[in-house]
């Protein structure tokens, strides 16, 4: 929240709510940072920081190659919202939650799996990638999570045996993130039934609300809750149709598309606002990471990228697609789709996924508020505003 004059106070009282942590204060009311000792995330390839990566996939280059110099399960060159995040709040990147090998949840960690939805899907990973992960078997993840490191921790005997685990009184403390619901929407257009989409969203957005109450029932009490992005400007949406004029908007994205990731936006904003009457300790922050995608698409030259439609890693020309870091035979010619040069002058970089420099640039925008509703700094996210 931006600091303001004495005299420009409007509300001047602070109340600390029973059973939490979260106190109600007016926009304009000073306030401490809130001490965050963990996050708890749950969401999809936007957020997976190497859930995939431990159950489903093998590593492959050139993923990684930027920041971890190595794949490490982020798809991305680098670094994700998630990470800067992270580092914005002084705590260590995110360990998922599926990887068994040297990892510490000490800090939280990460429920995201590549490739899952908001409501479960019946399809399959080899028939058009989608994973058997959705959002409501990551919750039971956190729940059994809870329980079974709380267990533990009560077990330990040395405070080495603890190191790695979370302390019980922290998960009140926490950040609860949710970054889903873009696979829902496009299994939505994959299904080319625009009746049947427009009456699953509600069921989508109260799936999500119950996760949010779930979470909420087991002391949770801050919530960050990203919208869904632009899918309709993915590059590789735009490589994959014979495209009209008329189907693109101003910055050549396919207004159809768009479309469907607004109406979900629209009703999940909605449903936040009823949550934050259903949940009177939980403070609930609305981010509009669609208008921070697409403001970065509209001014990807402005602020030195190249055109918001071009691809660092994959080959798409001439109708022939090969995904980033694949290899495969078009009329007896091996293709290998690897990374452009310097990926930090993209937005995208494999046509699905931000570049880590598109990530950080998007980032530092929703951790000062500008898209945020209410509008508050990430590191004032758990004061619930009395004027919402």
């Amino acid at each position: 929240m931006e600091i303001v004059k004495l005299f420009d106070v409007i509300v001047v009282f602070s109340v600390l709510c029973v059973l939490g942590t979260v106190q109600v204060v007016g926009l304009n009311q000073f306030s401490q940072p809130c001490n965050f000792r963990a996050v708890y995330n749950f969401g999809d390839s936007n957020s997976d920081t190497g859930g995939a990566l431990a159950a489903f996939q093998l590593p492959r280059p050139p993923f990684g190659e930027n920041f971890f110099h190595r794949p490490v399960g982020r798809a991305s060159d680098g670094r994700l919202m998630i990470d800067f995040i992270a580092e914005h709040l002084g705590l260590p990147y995110l360990s998922p939650y599926l990887d068994s090998i040297g990892t510490s949840f000490r800090h939280g960690a990460n429920f995201a799996i590549g490739g899952t939805t908001i409501r479960p899907q019946n399809e399959s990973i080899s028939l058009n990638g989608v994973l058997p992960i959705s959002l409501d078997v990551q919750v039971t993840q956190f729940d059994n999570f809870k329980v079974r490191t709380g267990y533990f921790y009560k077990q330990a005997n040395r405070k080495s045996q603890r190191s790695n685990l979370p302390r019980p009184e922290d998960f009140p403390k926490a950040l609860y993130m949710f970054d889903i619901g873009q696979n829902d929407i496009a299994a939505g257009l994959r299904k080319k039934n625009d009746t049947d989409f427009h009456l699953s969203v509600p069921d989508i957005v109260e799936q999500l609300a119950k996760a949010v109450q779930n979470l909420y029932d087991h002391r949770g009490r801050t919530f960050w809750i990203h919208n869904t992005g632009p899918i309709g400007c993915l590059p590789v949406s735009v490589h994959y149709h014979d495209i009209k004029p008329n189907e693109l908007d101003k910055q050549g994205c396919l207004k159809a598309h768009n479309d469907y990731a607004k109406e979900f936006n629209r009703k999940l904003k909605d449903r936040v606002i009823k949550l934050r009457k259903e949940l009177p300790h939980a403070a609930i922050t609305y981010v509009d990471m669609y208008a921070a995608k697409y403001e970065l698409i509209g001014n990807a030259k402005k602020q030195g990228f190249l055109g918001a439609a071009e691809i660092c890693c994959g080959f798409h020309e001439d109708d022939i697609q090969v995904y980033c870091g694949q290899n495969e035979t078009i009329n007896v010619v091996q293709i290998y789709a690897g990374s452009c040069g310097n990926p930090s002058k993209y937005v995208s970089w494999d046509g699905v996924h931000y570049s880590e420099a598109a990530n950080r640039w998007i980032a530092n925008r929703i951790i000062n508020g500008s898209y945020s509703d209410p509008p508050l700094l990430l590191k004032h996210a758990c004061h619930r505003s009395s004027l919402v």
